[in-house]
């Protein structure tokens, strides 16, 4: 499977931190059928008390409304997702073509699993991930 980039758009929820709430939040999504690739959740450093979910996709009207009646919205966090074989040096090709294009990143949730490579990459502004969608792809494309 190629590497494929794509902008995407994550939503989001800031909630307590406490037992129960992550499966609060995704019960109404699951019930409308959605087929989540992507779930993030943590706590805020230094307030424990305090914690944020982000999922993507969210496409459907269905889903849509389940994921505003669990209280989620768009994030307005411009986001591109990497998925694809993996390979040795994956990241590295992708972290360094970012950074000689001098783009910095917000966030970055990457992981394994089996043989195929996923990453989730935040950045400070709409540029940035238009940017990092041609640059990611052309350092992929490199790295074979």
């Amino acid at each position: 499977m190629p590497v494929k980039v794509k902008k995407i758009t994550l939503w989001r929820k800031e909630l307590e931190n406490r037992a129960g709430t992550l499966s609060d939040t995704l019960e109404p999504l699951a019930e409308a059928g959605a087929d989540l690739q992507v779930v993030m959740g943590y706590c805020y450093p230094g307030e424990r008390f305090r914690a944020a979910v982000e999922l993507y996709p969210v496409s459907s009207k269905k889903t849509t409304s389940a994921a505003e009646s669990a209280g989620l919205s768009s994030s307005g966090i411009p986001a591109v997702h990497v998925e694809g074989d993996n390979r040795t040096g994956l990241g590295h090709s992708i972290a360094h073509a970012l950074a000689e294009a001098g783009v910095n990143l917000d966030f970055l949730v990457a992981q394994v699993v089996g043989r195929k490579y996923s990453a989730v990459i935040g950045f400070e502004n709409d540029a940035d991930a238009s940017k990092a969608v041609s640059l990611i792809k052309k350092a992929v494309s490199k790295k074979k």
